[in-house]
Formats: structure tokens, sequence, C-alpha cells
């Protein structure tokens, strides 16, 4: 069991949910996110005043999926969620311990499900 976190450009959201429907890969968390890499920000004007904005809106998507869904779940976030340009962002997989499932108290592969 891995858990698969994912940070992409807002606006890519859509077409990332589509690609993992698609994929069958139907649970998933999102929550949006502040962040910076190689983007660094940039600067804007605010009432006069020069403002360093360097961090960035970002969307961070959650999914924890069974060994045999990891390389399905990467594939459909890289293939959906790419524009070739900085700050596309990136993909961590970590793997996880114990998964349970609180109604039914199942746990590890049949908690994923």
């Amino acid at each position: 069991m891995k858990l698969i976190v994912a940070y992409i450009q807002p606006h890519k959201l859509n077409d990332v949910k589509e690609e993992l429907y698609r994929n069958a890969i139907f649970k998933l968390s999102v929550t949006n996110s502040l962040g910076c890499g190689q983007q660094k920000g940039y600067h804007e004007s605010y009432r006069g005043v020069d403002i360093e904005v360097n961090l960035l809106k970002k969307i961070r998507i959650e999914i924890a999926v069974n060994d045999e869904f990891v390389d399905t779940t990467v594939e459909a976030i890289v293939r959906s969620a790419r524009t070739g340009e900085i700050g596309d962002g990136k993909i961590f997989i970590t793997p996880l311990e114990e998964v349970i499932r609180i109604r039914s108290g199942e746990r590890g592969k049949d908690a994923v499900g």
C-alpha cells in the first residue's frame, strides 16, 4: 500500500480528476496548498507597494492505493497535469504501514479498496 501525494497547478485539477476516473481511481482527497519551488514566485504592486509573492497557489491531491495501482495512478497524474512549464508540480510516494476503514474495521488492502 502506498500514499501518493501530488502537488499540481489549480487549473489542472479537473483534467487530473477526469484522467484518474478513466483509470478507475475514484478515491482521493483534495486540499488547497501554498508553496514554491523552481517558480520562486513573482512581484506585484499593491497600492503602490512592491510585494514579493513567493508562495504560489497549488492543489494537493492525496490518494491511497494498493501496490498494483501505483504506476497507473502516477502515469494518470503526470499525463493530465503536465504542461511542460516550470511549476507543473511534484509527486511523492510513501509506504503506508497500515490502513483501517473506520466504518467496518477492515484493515490493509481491503480498507484501501
